[in-house]
């Protein structure tokens, strides 16, 4: 199934980006431009999963 699929790809997207954030804070500190573009990527598929495992989310009332 097509959106199975991608929720497995978002899912190991998520996990490598969270290591890439952490291992670049711990050498770079937490305020480095490169930890916080991996962080505000993390949010961003973050975002994305949960409006697809949770569709109530997507909708405005």
């Amino acid at each position: 199934m097509v959106i199975q699929e991608t929720l497995e790809e978002l899912s190991i997207r998520i996990n490598q980006v969270r290591h890439l954030m952490i291992s670049t804070g711990l050498r770079k500190g937490l305020d480095d431009d490169e930890t916080l573009k991996y962080s505000e990527e993390l949010d961003e598929l973050i975002n994305k999963y949960q409006l697809v495992t949770w569709p109530c989310l997507s909708k405005t009332n």
